[in-house]
């Protein structure tokens, strides 16, 4: 009977109102692949963006798609793991990676200790007992040392030969080259291989060409084709005109030019190679008439005709033609078919620069077996050189494995008073506050209304560096100063300032506090509003009157004007509205001094409480459930777990301006309005007093209404005394 081995205890910790896998131990982290993934906070993250080194994620994103997945980040641990004394040092992150910390006891480890050895000595570090991610990193001063380094690119430098050193030249120039890790540019298998099949089309055209029925004309003949084809547009189209002209003799006039265009082109700076001229005919159309060579000819086209009878038809057709008629420029096309053929067939034009002579100097050269050869040495080091490239791979997972599991397994990072998240772009600084939680985006994003969270997407621009769009989540304080176009500044992660602007806001409650005085200041808001509005019209309405007044004043008649009759109708609704007023607010007054007098402060705080209430009850179940997904999920993220920002967190995220402890603060302001000053502490003098007034004369009526005070006991009822019989 088998038993199956225990299954993993984990430990789970409560943070921000979601349960989070604590990752502590080597056992955790072996134990990774049986974790539900239901239980991940994460399950896929973006490789650019983060606040991690891109490299490192490069390195995990084995399919090279951009994004992390579970299996990747599970595959990179085992790696890892795998080649680690004590996995469990994965978990501190730390620089430097302690040769010691390599598990020599396996092959692999083995041969990465000793890989690590060679990097430190190449680095003049002989005796270091640990290695860094830059050190690792520096293929520069690692490789350097030997052109050869398995990664099958070489260089010029790879040989002393002088002959193969300049036939790597030449392979580079003529199918290019391929960087190697040192950074010199060298050959590859495939690019030598390409290189000598081009070689050998190239020598193999050339060699067509010194057949008699290709090369009619020996080595003139690509001379003589090149003068034909020169021409050959024009000519043609010469002899389709004179066809034409035989065709039909009216056709002459406008086979010709006209004369106004002869006299449009007079009147111009002309030149003999102007492109007005070059359009017209070669030369005078007539019917059946051969093609003069040098009478009569457009000037335009007179040097290429010159060539053509001295390349092509006097060779061809005898030096005594001065003329070529449409048969024979037939011979001629028919006698160079085969060379342009030839021409358009051509093979291996990457080497044609090289010339025929160093292409068969090449072919019949040592060059590609020596190239062979040492292709084959490179080969044979891949594996001691790839194992000094793996000494980096296990420097970056020693170093951010650990900041990923905990912004990808757990958001502990996130939620850490001393950490920061990989999303956590830096911090905005806007209207005396600052926001930590600042993730680069794109730009504005339906899905992120979905966290309920107020979102300023901002536009950060620094000199010299692209611009960045970051979205900052306000949590704190209140949204009054918070406009498109305000300006901030942030700074990222690496310290530097950007100007920030904001571009568009996402408009959710930010505070139970905001949510109360929020019904007030909408209030005043729209009376300031309307009394806006009102003094706008009431200002258009005297301009009109004043213009209007003016206007009759100029134009006014000498006769008074007949007066106003009194509109009783008008006075007595007035009255009407006057008294309904007055007797709605005497029943009021009524009700209001019949309650005692201790209740009124209660009834004013249930009138506040009404009037709030229901703004903070909206607020309160929207900062309930705020929450970071949709966030990222917008920056690319996939967010497993419900990330709340509950009040206490949000205000850790968003910090309010305060005076420093122990800081003086002086009240005197120079420049402060005294006048405005004493009338504001004159009025409110004037309102305490009323109202401790207004209190005691409330508290004294209710003592004479009730025989009592509120806080006494009320006196017993007297006994009433029996009748007498």
């Amino acid at each position: 009977m088998s038993t199956s081995a225990p299954a993993h205890r984990w430990k789970f910790v409560r943070i921000g109102g979601l349960d989070q896998v604590a990752l502590t131990t080597a056992a955790d982290l072996l134990a990774l692949d049986q974790l539900d993934q239901k239980l991940w906070v994460a399950l896929s993250c973006p490789v650019k963006g983060l606040e991690l080194d891109e490299k490192t994620l490069a390195l995990i994103d084995t399919d090279d798609d951009g994004r992390i997945r579970v299996p990747e980040l599970l595959a990179a641990v085992k790696w890892a793991a795998a080649r680690l004394v004590d996995p469990g040092v994965l978990l501190r992150g730390d620089d430097d990676l302690p040769l010691a910390a390599i598990d020599t006891s396996a092959p692999d480890g083995k041969v990465l200790h000793s890989s690590a050895r060679q990097i430190l000595t190449n680095l003049g570090r002989r005796d270091a007992t640990a290695i860094s991610v830059a050190g690792a990193a520096d293929t520069a001063k690692i490789f350097g040392a030997n052109p050869l380094n398995g990664d099958g690119v070489i260089p010029a430098e790879a040989t002393e030969e002088p002959a193969v050193q300049a036939l790597i030249k030449d392979i580079v120039a003529c199918v290019g080259g391929t960087v190697d890790r040192t950074g010199a540019v060298g050959v590859t298998a495939e690019k030598i291989a390409a290189f000598f099949v081009e070689l050998a089309a190239y020598a193999a055209w050339v060699e067509k060409s010194s057949r008699k029925e290709i090369a009619v004309l020996g080595d003139q003949t690509d001379a003589a084709c090149a003068a034909l084809k020169a021409v050959r547009v024009k000519v043609e189209d010469y002899f389709a005109r004179t066809r034409l002209a035989s065709f039909d003799g009216r056709a002459l006039a406008a086979l010709n030019r006209s004369e106004t265009e002869y006299l449009a082109l007079a009147a111009t700076d002309m030149s003999i190679s102007a492109k007005e001229i070059a359009g017209f005919p070669l030369a005078r159309i007539e019917a059946a008439r051969p093609l003069p060579l040098f009478e009569g000819v457009n000037p335009a086209w007179a040097g290429a005709l010159a060539t053509l009878r001295a390349k092509a038809v006097a060779p061809v057709l005898g030096a005594d033609r001065t003329t070529l008629t449409a048969d024979e420029w037939q011979v001629l096309n028919v006698t160079f078919a085969a060379y342009e053929t030839w021409l358009d067939g051509k093979a291996g034009s990457t080497v044609e620069k090289l010339g025929l002579p160093r292409v068969k100097e090449i072919l019949a050269g040592s060059g590609r077996a020596a190239l062979a050869e040492l292709v084959a040495q490179d080969k044979a080091l891949e594996p001691e050189f790839k194992a000094i490239s793996d000494v980096e791979r296990l420097a970056r997972y020693h170093r951010d494995l650990r900041t990923l599991l905990h912004n990808f397994v757990n958001f502990t990072d996130f939620y850490s008073p001393n950490r920061d998240a990989v999303f956590q772009a830096g911090t905005l600084f806007l209207d005396s506050r600052s926001t930590e939680l600042c993730l680069r985006v794109e730009g504005p994003n339906p899905l992120a209304a979905m966290s309920k969270t107020y979102i300023a997407y901002c536009a950060c621009t620094r000199a010299g560096a692209p611009t960045m769009n970051i979205a900052a989540c306000i949590t704190q304080g209140d949204s009054d100063y918070l406009f498109v176009g305000r300006r901030g500044v942030f700074y990222d992660r690496q310290g530097r300032d950007w100007d920030a602007v904001i571009t568009s806001i996402v408009d959710q409650p930010i505070s139970i506090r905001q949510a109360f005085w929020s019904p007030y200041k909408k209030f005043l808001r729209m009376i300031e509003e309307q009394i806006a509005k009102r003094a706008a019209a009431a200002d258009a309405a005297a301009s009109g009157q004043l213009a209007s007044a003016a206007e009759k004043a100029a134009n006014a008649d000498k006769a008074k004007p007949e007066p106003k009759k009194l509109d009783l109708a008008l006075i007595t609704g007035i009255g009407v509205a006057i008294g309904s007023i007055g007797t709605f607010l005497a029943t009021v007054f009524a009700k209001f001094v019949d309650v005692p007098g201790w209740q009124i402060p209660l009834i004013l705080v249930g009138l506040m409480l009404v009037i709030s209430l229901p703004s903070m009850l909206i607020a309160a179940l929207k900062l309930r459930q705020r929450t970071l997904g949709p966030i990222l999920e917008s920056s690319g993220w996939a967010v497993n777990g419900r990330v709340r920002l509950n009040i206490p967190f949000g205000a850790m995220l968003t910090e309010l301006a305060h005076l420093p402890p122990g800081a003086q603060r002086s009240l005197e302001d120079p420049y402060e309005d005294k006048e405005a000053a004493r009338q504001q502490r004159q009025a409110g003098l004037l309102f305490f007093l009323l109202l401790l007034v207004a209190t005691a004369v409330l508290i004294r009526w209710d003592h004479g209404r009730r025989g009592h005070y509120f806080w006494q006991p009320a006196p017993a009822p007297a006994a009433v005394a029996p009748a007498q019989g």
